[in-house]
C-alpha cells in the first residue's frame, strides 16, 4: 500500500458540530504529526460541539472540548493538502465554495465499506454511537495511509 504524503488535513461536514469535530479529534489522536482541523459547508459559526456528540466521544476517551465551529472558505481550503468530507453532496458543496479544492477532496469513509457517514444531528444517542463507530474505523484506515 503506497503511503500518501500530506501535512495538513481538513475534515468537513455540514454544521461542523457533530461529525467533523469528532473526525478531526480522532485523526489528531492517530496522527499527532499532522495539522488536522475541521469546518462545515454551512458551519454553525461560533458554536461548540453538539452535546450528544461530545458525550459519545467522551465515552470513548475522546474530548471535543474547546471546539468552535467555522465555515469553509476558499482561503481555508487552500491551507490544507487533503479535505475529507462525510457525504458525496459535501464534495459538490466544497467544489462550489472552493473550486481549486476539488482534486484534493475525498470521502472520510473512502477506505471503509460505509463510504458515506450519515448526519446524526438531532437524532438518538444510538445514531451518534453508530456515527462514532464509522468515524473511528475510517480514521484508522486514513491513519494507515497517512502515517
Amino acid at each position: 500500500m503506497a503511503k500518501l504524503k500530506f501535512n495538513a488535513v481538513l475534515v468537513i461536514c455540514t454544521g461542523n458540530i457533530c461529525r467533523s469535530p469528532t473526525g478531526e479529534r480522532l485523526l489528531r489522536r492517530l496522527l499527532p504529526a499532522l495539522k488536522v482541523d475541521s469546518a462545515g459547508t454551512y458551519g454553525l459559526v461560533g458554536k461548540t460541539a453538539d452535546v450528544t456528540a461530545s458525550q459519545v466521544a467522551a465515552g470513548y476517551g475522546l474530548s471535543l472540548e474547546g471546539h468552535v465551529a467555522r465555515k469553509l472558505t476558499p482561503a481555508l481550503a487552500r491551507e490544507y493538502d487533503l479535505i475529507l468530507v462525510m457525504e458525496p453532496v459535501h464534495i459538490e458543496q466544497v467544489t462550489a465554495i472552493a473550486p481549486q479544492a476539488r482534486g484534493k477532496t475525498m470521502l472520510f469513509g473512502q477506505w471503509t465499506e460505509a463510504k458515506e457517514i450519515p448526519d446524526p444531528y438531532r437524532k438518538s444517542t444510538e445514531a451518534f454511537e453508530h456515527v462514532y463507530g464509522l468515524l473511528e474505523r475510517a480514521s484508522q484506515e486514513w491513519a494507515k495511509r497517512l502515517s
